[in-house]
């Protein structure tokens, strides 16, 4: 990446401002025996990434972690230094409950902004600032459409991710609603629902835990005319490629935010993300921070729209989830702030390129084919034949690549899942066919 902090019209502003018309002029003092004759010979640029790995190599580091090819909800992106840098001043690390706004103005325009991007993600005008992860952002949203519709049974996709269909069900249980899933086919798409009679909300994911992407505006219309509503589960880089759910009739969007400036982190902290349509704004959980003005007409920035019966009386909360991961959120922002429109496009491209590389490849080794046939993003299930998937899975880990999950249930049981981010290069790509053609045949 070419560092140029100063554009040409920068450039030429300062000559200007001190009288000078050229650089060659500001250093004409310099003699020519001390000027260079030719262009200095040096190697290609590099980008961030690129120069992290570089250093590691010099530095003859003994890294034993295994190429992350794993997917199900946690991916392997690059995360740029800023982020820590900015997440790590004291001001974010000690912030806590921003409840008196004249001492927490930065905490909560960071806050705000977290919001304005999650809607520009989403497609939709309201985000609350940040829930505990993807899995309870799903759980919350469906609480909220219960309550905008007074029904209580609620379809899921069996392409929803199982951790966060078991989640769901845990909410549901006490308080008596029904969940029933709809399954996918050989495509790797959500079928329609038969019966959406009394339905509260539909729960899709975009893309699904296939990595396969979903007909959103269809399912949008079949739970519109059921009077329910859809509840999309996005996976937030996809946007770089595909139109925001709430652009194609999604009434929730949530999602799990570590493919944003969180890193795999062991499993976490990550953080949750919700975003409603502006009729919903009452029910929404946890925080949610607005924009306003003082006395004196300077803007500001306070904790609104929020009952306080989520906090102090639980019978009566719509939820009872009363703060957000912070630090977590601000991360992301920070993160989507460094990537722009274009670089989300950019990233999503590489993701994609490189995905259906992969998966050519993959599926050139014998007995392993793609488990469904819908088009996908950055992760796609492969089929292995005839062997025990977990073995595979086990094996290929041992070899120094880590692959899945497995497909849990579903037409795609059994599968091993696969995902590829702008970190994975050919060459990694090219190891992991060939440990897995290894493993296959001694399997066999």
């Amino acid at each position: 990446m070419q560092f140029a902090p100063h554009t040409h019209a920068d450039v030429e502003a300062m000559l200007a401002s001190i009288g000078v018309g050229s650089l060659d002029e500001l250093f004409g003092h310099i003699p020519p025996s001390l000027l260079a004759e030719r262009d200095l010979d040096l190697p290609r640029a590099r980008s961030e990434d690129e120069v992290a790995r570089h250093l590691s190599a010099l530095a003859d580091r003994n890294d034993t972690s295994p190429v992350c090819f794993a997917g199900g909800g946690a991916y392997d992106h690059y995360v740029p230094a800023v982020v820590g840098a900015v997440t790590s001043r004291g001001e974010l690390l000690t912030s806590y409950t921003p409840y008196q706004p004249e001492v927490s103005q930065g905490m909560l325009q960071a806050l705000f902004e977290f919001q304005t991007v999650i809607s520009e993600l989403t497609g939709l005008p309201v985000s609350n600032a940040s829930l505990y992860d993807g899995g309870s952002a799903v759980a919350e949203a469906v609480s909220m459409a219960c309550a905008a519709t007074r029904l209580n049974r609620v379809v899921v996709s069996t392409a929803l991710d199982r951790p966060t269909r078991d989640v769901v069900r845990t909410y549901a249980h006490p308080l008596g609603r029904e969940v029933t899933e709809v399954d996918y086919g050989p495509s790797g798409r959500t079928r329609a629902p038969e019966d959406l009679d009394g339905v509260a909300a539909v729960v899709v994911a975009q893309p699904n835990a296939l990595g396969v992407i979903e007909d959103v505006r269809a399912h949008a219309e079949a739970a519109h005319a059921a009077g329910a509503k859809l509840i999309v589960k996005l996976e937030p880089t996809a946007v770089g490629l595909l139109a925001t759910p709430g652009s194609q009739g999604a009434d929730l969007v949530v999602g799990e935010g570590q493919p944003l400036g969180q890193g795999l982190v062991y499993g976490g902290p990550t953080f949750g993300f919700l975003a409603c349509a502006g009729d919903q704004v009452r029910r929404i959980p946890g925080r949610i921070v607005g924009q306003t003005v003082d006395r004196a007409g300077t803007r500001g920035y306070v904790m609104t729209l929020r009952a306080r019966e989520q906090d102090i009386r639980r019978e009566r909360a719509t939820s009872n989830i009363c703060t957000n991961q912070t630090l977590c959120a601000v991360a992301g922002l920070v993160y989507l702030a460094w990537l722009g429109r274009d670089g989300l496009a950019e990233l999503a491209r590489h993701c994609l390129a490189r995905a259906r590389h992969a998966a050519e490849r993959l599926s050139g080794v014998e007995g392993v084919a793609l488990a469904v046939d819908g088009p996908f993003c950055k992760e796609f299930a492969l089929r292995l034949r005839p062997v025990d998937p977990h073995a595979v899975v086990d094996r290929l880990h041992a070899a120094g690549y880590l692959v899945g999950p497995v497909v849990p249930d579903g037409y795609a049981a059994g599968a091993v899942m696969v995902a590829t981010t702008e970190r994975r290069t050919a060459e990694e790509v090219e190891g992991l066919a060939q440990a897995l053609e290894t493993i296959l045949k001694e399997l066999r």
